[in-house]
């Protein structure tokens, strides 16, 4: 799978300038043979640069791509989704100016979210549960995101919590500092069914969310 999906992103990525981008591989955890696929990948491609994390887990893998990134522009993405309009509409963005991080948002008018129903519902379940507890203010903290580098970065240091929160962490501490931030609807696909039981990681991610909680502090007055 992983190898099939890089392949099919790097040769969609030939669109742009040559030299102007970067894949960067963060495998965390993985139990299979995937470490020594990503290590190939990284061989065949002059464009793709692999890093090994010893424990599985989502927020630790991100920030570890958004420090050891190199480019002025970063864009988190998972494998099984390479969503290139996505790139291309969001660069647009950042280039024009004024705007520091663009969200590909799952829950915006116009996006098409193909998932299933119980994935639906508990992003919606937990956006809505960051709202009522942190103050949150968008659509979604999840998923595709582009950004400018040196505009997130302090964003990203500052960030406590790891696992599946660290996105909404980093989203919701942007918002507080004032970093401007624009949501744009998008087509999701997942190529292959998670690999994460939804219903085992409910408790996680309310611990984690009550964490963010004391992190965080309350929403700020308006």
């Amino acid at each position: 799978m992983v190898t099939r999906a890089v392949d099919e992103l790097v040769a969609r990525l030939a669109d742009f300038e040559e030299g102007s981008w970067e894949i960067l591989l963060v495998q965390n955890g993985s139990t299979d043979n995937t470490p020594r696929l990503v290590d190939e990948l990284a061989a065949t491609h002059p464009g793709v640069r692999t890093l090994h994390l010893p424990a599985p887990d989502y927020g630790a893998a991100l920030r570890t791509g958004i420090f050891q990134a190199r480019g002025d522009f970063v864009i988190g993405d998972e494998i099984d989704l390479g969503d290139v309009e996505f790139y291309r509409r969001a660069l647009e963005i950042l280039e024009a100016g004024g705007t520091d991080l663009v969200i590909g948002s799952k829950a915006l008018p116009g996006s098409e979210d193909r998932r299933p129903l119980v994935r639906k519902f508990a992003t919606r379940s937990i956006n809505l549960l960051l709202r009522w507890i942190l103050g949150f203010e968008g659509s979604d903290t999840h998923g595709l995101k582009a950004f400018r580098r040196t505009s997130l970065l302090p964003v990203a240091t500052a960030c406590r919590v790891t696992g599946d929160l660290f996105a909404s962490e980093l989203v919701i501490r942007a918002q507080r500092e004032r970093i401007v931030i624009q949501e744009i609807p998008i087509h999701l696909h997942e190529k292959r069914p998670p690999a994460i039981n939804l219903i085992r990681r409910i408790p996680k991610v309310v611990r984690s969310l009550w964490t963010l909680r004391k992190v965080l502090g309350p929403p700020p007055r308006r």
